[in-house]
């Protein structure tokens, strides 16, 4: 196991904050528990941390688990029959790719690969070719018109390769929250690399998150959460490389085959984990634009939006959330969500 344990006392009265540290699909995660037993606590982090990297393994799509074994099946095109477990996970995505016309896709497991951005350990140095990107789309079919809920089949087009990057991290939050619960740890934060979901509170107060500035060093925003609530951030900083002047990050359209372009970073307060991560995704690839009536179709109301030059986009419902941390209090364009 690689857990690191951080214990924080606070003053002599309050109990303590212990924050684990462990990596896992690619980032560092970070569980902080307040007032409970030490060992209590730690006895549970490492289930946390078993239960990622089990989760890592199955939903690698290329080495290895379920997912590959699904891919390597689906290579050829026809029927493929995943497990129960996967089928769960293919239904739930295929509604949230459906429901966004198909900004989340999770069928676009050929162009990650293509871009290079399949390797957590290292990044590309410059992007394929156009004609490589549209023999990829013209193959391409969405995910929601291959998968059959009702009977749990797969009918794949040739070539094709699904990832759940943009679901399976906030899925595996999701069940570490509830393997949390279950152990009888009520105050938490579980934390996949700046994406998180918190139950309770820190002692007499609630918690309280920062969103990183995704151009520069620093705290953009502070939100406060309590209960029971997910926060998570999508931005073109977290893999990316620069060609020739030009920024060519890990978030990719499904409909153009290229990065997005326009929005810098994405965040999204909801409920429950998985939903979140995927929404983020599609709200990057929607655009300044169009994110409104994205977020509309998945039932999401706080959202806010940076552009590529640091503008500021928020949902009536996220600007009474959000305390911003810019030394220049920047102005806000507040959109409706229809």
């Amino acid at each position: 196991m690689t857990v690191l344990a951080i214990l924080v006392w606070g003053c002599a009265k309050e109990p303590a904050e212990t924050r684990y540290r462990f990596t896992a699909m690619g980032t560092l995660v970070e569980i902080t528990i307040y007032d409970s037993p030490p060992a209590a606590a730690e006895a549970a982090v490492r289930r946390v941390e078993t239960l990622f990297l089990d989760l890592q393994r199955e939903w690698d799509p290329w080495n290895g688990g379920a997912l590959a074994a699904l891919n390597a099946a689906a290579a050829d095109g026809g029927e493929v029959r995943p497990d129960n477990g996967l089928g769960d996970l293919l239904s739930r995505a295929s509604r949230i790719s459906a429901a966004t016309g198909g900004a989340f896709d999770p069928a676009v497991g050929q162009l990650v690969r293509l871009w290079g951005f399949n390797d957590a350990e290292t990044l590309p140095d410059q992007p394929p070719s156009a004609e490589s990107i549209q023999r990829i789309l013209d193959s391409m079919v969405p995910l929601a018109l291959m998968w059959d809920p009702d009977n749990g089949v797969l009918s794949a087009a040739p070539g094709t390769t699904i990832d759940l990057g943009a679901f399976a991290k906030g899925e595996a939050v999701d069940r570490a929250v509830q393997l949390l619960l279950s152990a009888g740890i009520n105050n938490a934060i579980v934390n996949a690399g700046g994406d998180l979901r918190a139950i309770g509170r820190h002692g007499t107060r609630p918690w309280k998150i920062g969103v990183r500035e995704p151009r520069e060093s620093g705290v953009l925003a502070a939100i406060e959460i309590s209960g029971d609530e997910t926060v998570f951030t999508s931005g073109d900083y977290e893999r990316y490389f620069e060609y020739q002047g030009r920024r060519y990050h890990h978030v990719l359209d499904p409909r153009t085959g290229y990065p997005t372009r326009g929005v810098a970073s994405v965040t999204v307060i909801d409920a429950e984990a998985a939903a979140t991560d995927a929404a983020c995704t599609a709200l990057m690839v929607a655009g300044l634009r169009h994110w409104p009536a994205v977020a509309s179709s998945l039932g999401i109301d706080q959202v806010m939006v940076v552009g590529e030059d640091g503008a500021i986009q928020m949902s009536p419902a996220m600007r009474e959330r959000v305390t911003l941390l810019r030394d220049e209090q920047p102005t806000v364009e507040i959109r409706v969500i229809p």
